[in-house]
């Protein structure tokens, strides 16, 4: 989405913690948990971990990328188009943060680990890994520790739950590259215009970004299928 015009403060900062993947990830996490058995209390707490985690991965997103997002002329970033303060997202992504710690130990102690993992993986993304062809690394890391963060996950700290089926840690790694790939390919030419080489960039300049599109479509829809197919055969703990 492109914005015409300016936002007032506080609609800029949602904007600026990329709301739709924050939603998606946190509707789709709660919904996992709903469908294994956990209690309506629990699944709140998902929804509200997931939520805060995702909050500071959007924050630190648009900070870290604010000069060459400028650079560029995206006028969907608050930060870049000096819609809100750098200090003020950088406040809202620290109390996020101190939010989702306690948050995440409250699911469980192994389950925490297992979410703070994920999201720390996808604070290197942001920090690094974007820039480089292992771009792929730390979305197959922080999506191959959310079975884990189901299958361990309770109310309150402590252990719970069990280890989660290599099958659903496997898959859900796997579609978190399809999710790379699709999440990268809208902004390809940004990206090489500022010089993030990351893996997807490298590989349409290759084979053309189209077919890149095509084939990442069809192999995370593919991947997606299995691991709905292993969440019900499979399962998700062992």
């Amino acid at each position: 989405m492109r914005f015409r015009k300016q936002r007032g403060q506080t609609v800029s900062l949602a904007l600026a913690a990329h709301p739709l993947p924050a939603a998606a990830m946190t509707v789709a996490l709660t919904t996992a948990a709903a469908l294994s058995g956990r209690s309506a209390r629990e699944c709140v707490l998902v929804a509200v971990t997931v939520l805060s985690g995702q909050l500071t991965v959007g924050w630190i997103n648009d900070l870290v990328d604010r000069h060459r997002d400028r650079q560029v002329g995206r006028q969907d970033k608050p930060v870049a188009m000096g819609w809100v303060d750098p200090g003020t997202v950088a406040f809202a992504a620290a109390v996020a943060t101190l939010l989702v710690v306690p948050l995440s130990i409250a699911n469980g102690t192994y389950a925490g680990i297992a979410h703070l993992g994920a999201v720390g993986s996808a604070w290197l993304y942001n920090f690094w890994f974007k820039r480089t062809w292992l771009s792929w690394l730390p979305y197959a890391v922080s999506f191959g520790l959310l079975p884990a963060f189901l299958s361990y996950g309770g109310l309150g700290g402590g252990m719970h739950g069990a280890p989660p089926t290599i099958e659903m840690t496997v898959l859900a790694a796997l579609f978190g590259v399809g999710v790379h790939f699709l999440n990268a390919l809208p902004d390809l030419v940004e990206d090489k215009e500022t010089g993030v080489r990351h893996l997807p960039l490298r590989i349409a300049l290759r084979i053309g970004a189209p077919r890149l599109l095509w084939i990442s479509v069809g192999y995370t829809v593919l991947v997606g299928a299995g691991l709905v197919a292993a969440a019900f055969t499979v399962g998700l703990r062992q």
